[in-house]
């Protein structure tokens, strides 16, 4: 299935769903994830290894890149599920950020300032210094916890610093979700080299769902990130078990909707030629509405990709790809080198 036809499938969708229950009222909600490609701020911590990031590595004019990067990404990020909710994400997991002032810079920009978004941010020990972090707008989602998880990833018995992962959990309106950020790790050395890494990074997610559960019998809990794998792979399929489609989804399994999404040859990024779709979005069984008729709580609607037109390269090595923000040392006035997903919740309003 082709992209525009994708499109026109999610919007005639939520248009007949619509259209066939036209005394009823509905809310929309688009929760994201955003790959944010070395959100580096101008100055050099000796504390971490920044000096290597594309932005340190620059001559000159530095900080007009960085105000140029923030600026464009500002941008992408008000655009994300506007169409139908007239609004930016009310939450954004976000990876690859320094430390919570690029954040705070990030949001400030002018498309976002009046959102008033706030940051779940901790500092992680990852050695290139980059982090995973969480945006949401406080009209609609209020955090009650948070925490962070190491992977405790251990490579011929030397520890791998690498990324947290993040745990949130707060009420989206008046219903108490959970959302997990991830930024695995990658494949440098060769994907099978590295699979363990991020197999060992899935079992630590299942144990933070675990932890969920001892409190809560059916969580309602969204799995997000920038996993450096396809939904296919061993980590998804072997580890977390989860489901490509909706009728094999048993209660407190996981749906992952980008699967059939990758089958159908979506991407969200290109990695040494090959095309990937490493960013999505999975959620547990009290997410998912497999009759479409019970929206009585926030249910999945549609899993989306927003590659629009401006974010894909038009030439070069990379044509076809994401447009990154850098490459070969030098700035090329990209966004990332990573598309945005993003899902629609919906719920029916309260008569």
């Amino acid at each position: 299935m082709k992209k525009n036809t994708l499109i026109f499938v999610l919007l005639f969708g939520l248009t007949y769903c619509f259209s066939q229950q036209k005394h009823r009222q509905f809310k929309i909600r688009t929760i994201g994830f955003y790959n944010l490609e070395n959100l580096f701020d101008t100055i050099n911590d000796i504390n971490k290894n920044d000096e290597a990031s594309p932005i340190m590595e620059l001559r000159g004019n530095r900080e007009k890149v960085y105000r140029d990067k923030i600026d464009k990404l500002g941008k992408v990020i008000s655009q994300i599920g506007k169409e139908k909710t007239n609004t930016s994400p009310v939450i954004l997991g976000v990876a690859e950020v320094e430390n919570r002032k690029v954040l705070e810079d990030l949001v400030s920009v002018k498309f976002l300032k009046e959102k008033k978004y706030s940051i779940i941010h901790f500092d992680s020990p990852d050695k290139r210094g980059i982090d995973v972090a969480l945006l949401y707008q406080q009209r609609f989602f209020t955090p009650i916890h948070f925490e962070v998880f190491n992977p405790n990833i251990y490579e011929d018995n030397r520890k791998i610093y690498t990324r947290d992962i993040l745990l949130v959990s707060g009420y989206l309106d008046d219903e108490l979700i959970h959302l997990i950020v991830n930024h695995w790790p990658s494949r440098r050395g060769g994907e099978g080299k590295s699979r363990a890494k991020r197999e060992k990074a899935a079992y630590r997610v299942s144990q933070i769902i675990s932890k969920i559960k001892e409190t809560e019998m059916n969580p309602k809990i969204l799995i997000m990130g920038d996993f450096n794998d396809d939904p296919i792979n061993s980590s998804f399929k072997n580890v977390l078990k989860t489901r490509s489609r909706k009728k094999n989804v048993s209660e407190g399994e996981i749906y992952n909707p980008f699967e059939e999404m990758f089958r159908r040859g979506y991407s969200t990024l290109g990695y040494r030629d090959n095309i990937n779709l490493f960013d999505q979005i999975m959620i547990t069984s009290p997410l998912l509405n497999k009759n479409n008729k019970d929206f009585s709580s926030y249910k999945i609607f549609k899993p989306s990709i927003f590659n629009k037109h401006f974010l894909t390269e038009k030439k070069g090595r990379y044509k076809g790809y994401p447009f990154r923000s850098f490459s070969y040392g030098k700035y090329t006035g990209g966004y990332s080198d990573h598309y945005p997903v993003y899902i629609y919740l919906i719920k029916e309003k309260n008569k």
